[in-house]
């Protein structure tokens, strides 16, 4: 027996079950934006037993639609992020090791068990070991694949006679995110505590220089759900626990009293404070946050304050005020503790 139902049969089903629809015009939303993508994937907040009390279609497509304004809104500044600390990292890894040969990099930049400081325990090192084998394992299965699929900025490489290598550069450019939060994990301390200083992280609370990674790994997810067409709005897509320092960092560069990454909101503020030590204008970075608000607020007005109350968080706005005055007093704090 077949479970497939017709549209008109979904929208009896929605019925049904108290939401309100009816007309062409919401039928075609319906259409557009799927029942299983749409309704099924926006009508609960995080997680499936934290329903959502829509009541009308309206209120679900608005959901939909402010959702998808978001992605607009981060999709630019997400690759401008992912596309600066790539080359930040890599121009400071080139210098450190004074070759663009990978090899030299796995040498001279990676932990190993071989460089380990001394005092370190056996464990560590062959934990060090075992990330250097694997970061080596991956990037060539990164290169075997951009080769399968003809990639020129591989391929070029491979089919020319002079060259018999594929210089870090161009390694770059083929690593995902999450390939690069690895490689920065795998990196002596020595060199991600350079990076970091280049890029003008706060380092006064990371002892162990482990943000750089963790926070390309925070900003990874929410760029992976952005180009996959997840649901963004309510952070269901994040995979990691922030650390201590991660909180830490952003407390003391933002001026907040909490952060917990359980919110868009804190993921804005993430945003705000890459682009503001990217050297991003002030004028850019207020427009960003005042669009963020601009259609928060517009969203808030298209449903109930009970689907309000659920979906966007009470001193959002009040925590994107403290955003906008930080952000532009960062240049002048971050100095102090470099």
């Amino acid at each position: 027996m077949s479970n497939y139902k017709s549209t008109d049969a979904l929208m009896r089903h929605l019925r049904n079950n108290g939401i309100a629809i009816s007309g062409s015009s919401q039928k075609q939303q319906l259409i557009n934006t799927g029942y299983f993508h749409g309704y099924k994937g926006y009508r609960f907040f995080v997680s499936s037993n934290r329903r959502i009390p829509f009541t009308s279609y309206n209120e679900i497509n608005a959901t939909i639609q402010y959702d998808t304004k978001l992605k607009s809104l981060l999709y630019g500044k997400m690759m401008l992020i992912e596309t600066a600390l790539k080359n930040i990292a890599l121009n400071t890894i080139m210098a450190e090791i004074n070759s663009n040969s990978i090899y030299d990099m796995y040498d001279k930049a990676v932990s190993s068990y071989k460089n380990a400081s001394p005092g370190t325990s056996e464990d560590i090192k062959k934990k060090f070991q075992n990330n250097k084998l694997n970061l080596q394992g991956s990037i060539q299965n990164s290169i075997a694949a951009a080769y399968r699929k003809e990639n020129p900025k591989i391929t070029h490489f491979y089919n020319t006679v002079n060259y018999n290598e594929v210089p870090i550069w161009a390694i770059f450019e083929i690593l995902t995110m999450g390939d690069f939060g690895y490689l920065l994990s795998c990196l002596t301390q020595d060199v991600r505590k350079k990076i970091s200083r280049n890029i003008g992280l706060n380092l006064s609370s990371d002892t162990n220089c482990t943000l750089v990674y963790k926070y390309v790994y925070a900003l990874k997810d929410l760029r992976n759900a952005i180009a996959h067409n997840d649901v963004v709005y309510d952070t269901r897509f994040r995979k990691m626990d922030p650390s201590k320092p991660m909180k830490q960092c952003l407390m003391l560069e933002m001026g907040l009293p909490y952060i917990n990454f359980k919110t868009i909101g804190d993921y804005i503020i993430l945003i705000c404070y890459f682009l503001k030590l990217l050297k991003v204008s002030k004028t850019e970075i207020k427009a960003f946050i005042r669009e963020f608000e601009k259609i928060t607020k517009e969203y808030e007005g298209q449903v109930s304050s009970a689907v309000a109350a659920i979906t966007v968080h009470p001193d959002l706005f009040s925590r994107m005020t403290i955003c906008n005055s930080s952000a532009m007093r960062l240049s002048s704090i971050k100095k102090v503790y470099r």
